[in-house]
């Protein structure tokens, strides 16, 4: 036990510190960006990054990093990290601006119960999206409501484990729309800690270019 709690502090503080599970360092692209329609919705995109990387973080270990965390009350399957401006060459900007938040935060509570993770998500990257609070948030609300959690994980009862090739086909299978290059699975001592999805500034999934994958034969996925 005193090995298991170890791994995942381990695991999943390294990449709360800078909210980065895969990817490299920090800095800034200068793309343009125009508005596209996803879903019901037109989704605002920003500039001075390439792509989003949406984070879902599976909650059994964001849950243990986060003991008060207002998401982890109903026991769910993957929780809503963040949608991370990301560039093609592996870096990503972080803290670009100190501009204000939502002025009604308690709106975003269906993708950020708590508070405080939504703060702090806004100020480290949607500061970095060219957006206003409100639009990012949206912004993250339509990526999020674009994937379909595979019932095998939603419904999970016990402890199992699974390559991860097989960890993105149960995701590909409920979401035909979006290729199996746009999934990647985030894990730490061989414990599932995310799956990960590619986004084009419209939502629209794209290939995860220096994202790397889990390279564990298999992983470690505990019950929600």
């Amino acid at each position: 036990m005193k090995q298991r709690i170890v791994a995942i502090a381990v695991a999943f503080l390294l990449p709360i510190a800078g909210c980065k599970s895969n990817t490299q360092t920090a800095s800034q692209a200068t793309p343009a960006g125009k508005t596209s329609p996803v879903g019901p919705q037109a989704v605002a995109v920003g500039t001075g990054f390439d792509y989003y990387l949406l984070n879902l973080s599976w909650s059994p270990e964001f849950c243990f990093s986060h003991p008060d965390a207002s998401e982890c009350a109903a026991h769910p399957a993957f929780v809503l990290h963040g949608l991370w401006p990301q560039n093609n060459d592996g870096t990503y900007p972080e803290n670009c601006s100190t501009a204000p938040g939502p002025a009604n935060p308690v709106q975003y509570k269906d993708i950020y119960p708590d508070q405080g993770l939504l703060r702090h998500e806004w100020q480290t990257h949607g500061t970095c999206s060219g957006l206003g609070a409100d639009q990012f948030l949206q912004t993250a609300r339509s990526a999020i409501r674009g994937i379909v959690i595979p019932p095998t994980l939603k419904t999970l009862t016990s402890q199992t484990s699974l390559p991860p090739d097989d960890i993105i086909g149960l995701f590909t299978a409920v979401n035909p729309q979006i290729p199996r290059a746009s999934f990647v699975v985030s894990c730490g001592h061989n414990y599932l800690t995310a799956i990960e999805v590619c986004l084009d500034k419209g939502l629209h999934p794209i290939a995860c270019g220096n994202i790397r994958s889990c390279r564990a034969n298999t992983v470690r996925i505990p019950a929600p």
